[in-house]
């Protein structure tokens, strides 16, 4: 369900539009020593939900990201800091300039539902981040976003990931259910965690910037401009994918979305993006 105010300038599009109402690093602690409380188990959150609740996208982001947001108020988003931050800039955008330039409502411009591939045109809930909410959070320069990384053991091996919003303590969580199935030992093979850098072909920032990102089974992945060769964003492309629901189940169950679930698909990624699985098990 994509959101009725981002216009997009293929036809196609319109007809699934309607309202939303969707590498390394230096440090070397080890995750289970500097754990956050923010909960990474969406379920048990979605569970809490009010009724009656009109905006999911606040109530989500509010949810999510404890150790930083105190309030939402109308169109303020108010952190603990003291600093404030538009939810909405109010600007049309079409769906490029939605993705380099997105303020916090467009993360939700779509939900996000791994059980529907391939996605519906467009549908690429998590793709879109706001830059400065998430610098805000994770570090808006190399130099600070390294300074929250810690160690966490991903099948034998120490990988970087940012301890904020209790991250790095959910992927670590991950790999020990993961360690539980070998039937899926080929697929968690990782190829990259931080690694500060620009979306390629694009001038917004990678999630994997931020160290909430985790690429696995280069040898089974699947991309959209691989599969799809010089295809742009609102080109209409050819779906495919290898891994295995059950290995995005266990991602997911730990605050995780998958590249797979877009209609841009990236097998290989996985993102700590909790507010976007939450808002997307809100009740309609």
């Amino acid at each position: 369900m994509i959101k009725a105010r981002v216009l997009l300038a293929a036809i196609t599009f319109l007809s699934i539009t309607s309202c939303r109402t969707g590498d390394n690093g230096n440090a070397e602690t080890n995750a289970s020593d500097e754990s956050c409380n923010n909960t990474s188990n969406t379920d048990t959150i979605v569970e809490k939900i009010p009724s009656g609740r009109i905006d999911g996208g606040k109530y989500a982001l509010q949810q999510a990201y404890p150790d930083f947001i105190k309030s939402i108020d109308g169109n303020t988003v108010r952190f603990k800091d003291g600093d404030t931050m538009p939810y909405d800039d109010g600007k049309e955008k079409d769906f490029d300039t939605m993705l380099d330039n997105s303020d916090i409502d467009d993360m939700f411009f779509c939900k996000y539902d791994s059980n529907n591939t391939p996605p519906e045109y467009l549908a690429d809930a998590g793709r879109s981040r706001c830059e400065a909410l998430f610098k805000k959070m994770y570090g808006s320069s190399p130099e600070q976003a390294t300074k929250n990384l810690v160690n966490v053991s991903w099948m034998g091996k120490n990988v970087k990931f940012t301890r904020v919003n209790g991250a790095a303590d959910s992927l670590a969580k991950v790999a020990d259910e993961l360690s539980r199935h070998p039937e899926l030992k080929k697929y968690t093979a990782c190829s990259g965690t931080y690694y500060w850098r620009k979306v390629r072909g694009a001038e917004r920032q990678s999630a994997h910037s931020y160290g909430i990102a985790i690429d696995i089974a280069v040898p089974y992945s699947d991309y959209w401009l691989w599969k799809n060769p010089k295809a742009k964003e609102t080109d209409h492309i050819t779906y495919a994918n290898r891994f295995p629901h059950e290995l995005v189940e266990i991602f997911e169950h730990h605050g995780f979305i998958w590249g797979g679930a877009w209609y841009h698909f990236d097998t290989m990624h996985f993102e700590f993006r909790p507010e976007i699985l939450l808002y997307s098990r809100l009740p309609e």
